[in-house]
């Protein structure tokens, strides 16, 4: 029987596709903090990005495209793993803001016994890079443990940041550390120096009755604690504003105007490197991400001030990417993917209306739970050849889908000993099927579900149930006075019943359904059933972002010179 396929290869009736019966080279593409709104083959008509349109015109464009989670390292985590946060343990923690990982030398971050899509194709025979940010963490018990490194998560090579973009990484920028903050430890100081010095001149003349070990032990200990606060928060762009090349650090603190040249560089000497292939390139951009900082060439370009200047630099950054794939002959048998890791983000900087994202017609943005504007962002697949050109997908796809996708497409297979929710999008990009294999999707702020999408089988119809929500200030579309929204607690917004919004009919979320309706009641209870079966799949595992393991640890601080004098420039392009 297997004669027979063979001889009609032979004779050209068995047709084949050459580009898939070889492993093809993986880009991901992957934005920081921008919104569905910011681009222009999404819509935006002020912002130039002619080199992502492009591949949306040579490609799939996504417009029902959702991100795991609304903040950084819990998406990235999901996007990694093809899991939910809430199952790894990245999932974030309302106590203390502890949403995403506060610094590069905490415990915390991506689980070790993680597999990410990374390894499986490293596996493979694949070459895999990770050039940009990371932001998943470092090591977990010694400086140079690197248990949470990209290295130690299935790339062969790291150029990036370890952590995220801070203002504090820009030195005309406030810190990031509140102002009120750092005034309540400047004060507890003063307080404490003042005690301690009573307690000395009162034990000196006899006014008190207090231990000499007991005052000496008390001085000692306060101290080291506000030692430790000063450290933490006087040298912070030397903790966490640096660049790493594989293990090494190669500029502590980073020097952001050389930033987005040097990414390039870097992505065009890996390419060069394994034209041969195959290889896994992931390109994690700092840019959308506040301070906004952009190189002199495109600051003022823009229409919309540095926001724009920095959104057209990044799409310049892909257009000079791009070029290598062309140039090389690579354009073909490359699977590109274009996305960002949540919605823009809407309190933005400044107080300025023009340094704040735009999620277009999506209420909400980054940080905001369930809505969908921190959560739809821009998704576009190109493979000329495989996949159709100037096509449009509107059906509920999500970033955890390219961990199934590039698993397969590089001839590896997904873990068989864990749950994983994204799907394989290859049937739905090549037209094979009509709907999306997502028929129900969770969505998080945090350990708290907000929100749930039920794809209605055999319909067009998409519903959404909202548990949870902001609690937004009069008037206000977003948290303006706060830095991110929260998950719980007194400054949300508790729905009893829940809100249904049939997003196919209303993407804006304006007009929920009467909760008296027979048609409300069945969908409420179809999403309660996948609600409780959810519930059901998840397990207890260790929280990468509560308590001590988001905590600043000194002695898990990546340095380059001798401990607390971290200083280096050592940069070269490989």
């Amino acid at each position: 029987m297997a004669i027979l396929p063979l001889l009609l290869l032979v004779l050209g009736l068995f047709p084949v596709n050459e580009a898939i019966a070889q492993k093809p080279n993986i880009l991901l593409f992957l934005a920081d903090d921008l919104g569905i709104g910011e681009i222009g083959c999404f819509g935006n008509n002020t912002i130039r990005t002619p080199h992502i349109d492009r591949l949306a015109r040579e490609g799939v464009k996504l417009t029902h495209h959702i991100s795991a989670a609304p903040l950084c390292s819990p998406s990235r985590a999901a996007f990694m793993t093809g899991r939910y946060p809430i199952r790894t343990g990245m999932s974030g923690h309302e106590n203390g803001s502890k949403k995403v990982l506060l610094w590069t030398g905490v415990s915390g971050g991506l689980p070790a016994n993680e597999t990410t899509f990374a390894k499986i194709l490293k596996d493979q025979g694949y070459s895999t890079g990770i050039i940009g940010k990371w932001h998943l963490g470092v090591s977990c018990n010694t400086r140079d443990d690197f248990c949470h490194h990209p290295l130690n998560h299935g790339f062969d090579y790291f150029y990036g940041m370890p952590f995220t973009l801070l203002n504090d990484c820009e030195i005309t920028r406030e810190s990031e550390i509140p102002r009120g903050l750092k005034m309540a430890i400047w004060y507890h100081a003063q307080v404490f120096l003042i005690t301690v010095l009573t307690l000395l001149v009162g034990k000196m003349w006899k006014f008190i009755n207090i231990p000499w070990t007991l005052i000496v032990v008390g001085a000692l200990c306060g101290t080291l604690y506000f030692m430790y606060w000063y450290l933490a928060f006087a040298f912070l762009p030397y903790w966490n504003c640096i660049i790493m090349r594989d293990f090494e650090i190669v500029e502590q603190p980073m020097d952001l105007e050389t930033k987005a040249g040097q990414v390039v560089k870097e992505a065009k000497a890996f390419i060069n490197r394994n034209k041969d292939g195959p290889f896994l390139l992931f390109v994690s951009f700092l840019h959308i991400h506040t301070p906004l900082y952009t190189t002199k060439n495109f600051r003022g370009r823009s229409k919309h001030d540095l926001y724009g200047d920095n959104i057209e630099e990044m799409d310049w950054m892909i257009g000079q990417i791009l070029e290598s794939i062309d140039q090389e002959g690579l354009i073909n048998n490359t699977f590109t993917y274009f996305t960002s890791d949540h919605g823009g983000y809407l309190e933005g900087m400044d107080g300025s209306p023009h340094l704040k994202g735009s999620n277009g017609i999506y209420r909400g943005g980054k940080g905001m739970g369930g809505l969908e504007g921190g959560i739809r962002v821009p998704g576009i697949v190109r493979w000329p050849g495989v996949l159709p050109a100037n096509t449009v997908i509107d059906k509920p796809t999500s970033l955890m889908d390219i961990y199934p996708t590039v698993t397969k497409l590089g001839g590896g297979k997904t873990p068989q000993d864990r749950i994983i929710d994204g799907k394989d999008l290859m049937p739905l990009l090549q037209g094979h099927v009509a709907q999306s294999d997502h028929e129900f999707m969770f969505h998080y702020c945090s350990e708290h579900l907000h929100a749930v999408r039920w794809q209605q089988p055999n319909s067009d119809i998409v519903w959404k149930v909202h548990y949870i929500s902001p609690k937004f200030p009069e008037g206000a579309g977003a948290c303006y006075g706060s830095k991110l929204c929260s998950c719980s607690g007194e400054k949300v917004i508790y729905h009893v019943p829940p809100l249904l919004y049939n997003l196919s009919n209303d993407p804006s979320e304006k007009n929920p359904l009467p909760n008296d309706s027979g048609l409300y009641g069945e969908v409420l209870q179809t999403v309660q059933d996948a609600v409780a079966r959810h519930n059901a799949s998840l397990h207890m595992v260790p929280q990468q972002l509560y308590g001590l393991n988001n905590v600043w640890k000194p002695w898990l601080q990546p340095c380059c010179g001798i401990f607390p004098f971290c200083w280096c420039n050592k940069q070269s392009a490989k």
